[in-house]
């Protein structure tokens, strides 16, 4: 009897652990909060979103975005405040402008490039490959007429 109960509390850690912070009471804001926070680039672990974050600053972004879901503002507005306040590096998902027009081109110009010359490489091998026709001169049709009627070559 003791043993299922002792497994049911292990089990019940993790969601003990992810119940630190104030929760909003409308489920449907809770939601869009949390939406929010997974567009959000934890600033001290770089690579998470302030969601998946334990980081003290992800908790405190993680408290903002509440607040202003709270209030009733937009999820664009709650953005373009951290945006303002954090810079484009918040976003886990930049924008598309003129500032970001680099990473978001880069990599499909880059494949075109290197598309181009693979393509480029490969024709150039494939000529090489290929001898030019060389038209014959007098005496090398002669011979290659012997040699195709089956003759003995001419002196």
């Amino acid at each position: 009897m003791l043993r299922p109960l002792l497994i049911l509390l292990l089990l019940a850690m993790p969601v003990a652990a992810q119940q630190l912070e104030d929760r909003l009471a409308d489920p449907a804001q809770e939601l869009r909060a949390r939406e929010l926070s997974r567009e959000l680039r934890c600033l001290v672990c770089q690579n998470q979103s302030i969601e998946d974050s334990n980081a003290p600053l992800a908790r405190d972004l993680r408290r903002i975005v509440r607040e202003r879901v709270a209030l009733g503002e937009s999820d664009q507005t709650v953005l373009n405040y951290l945006v303002d306040r954090y810079g484009e590096w918040v976003l886990l998902k930049p924008r598309f402008n003129a500032q970001t027009l680099l990473l978001w081109l880069g990599p499909p110009l880059l494949l075109l490039i290197g598309g181009g010359v693979l393509f480029a490489l490969y024709r150039r091998q494939r000529s090489a490959m290929v001898p030019a026709a060389v038209a014959l001169n007098a005496d090398e049709q002669r011979r290659l007429a012997d040699l195709l009627d089956d003759r003995e070559p001419r002196p």
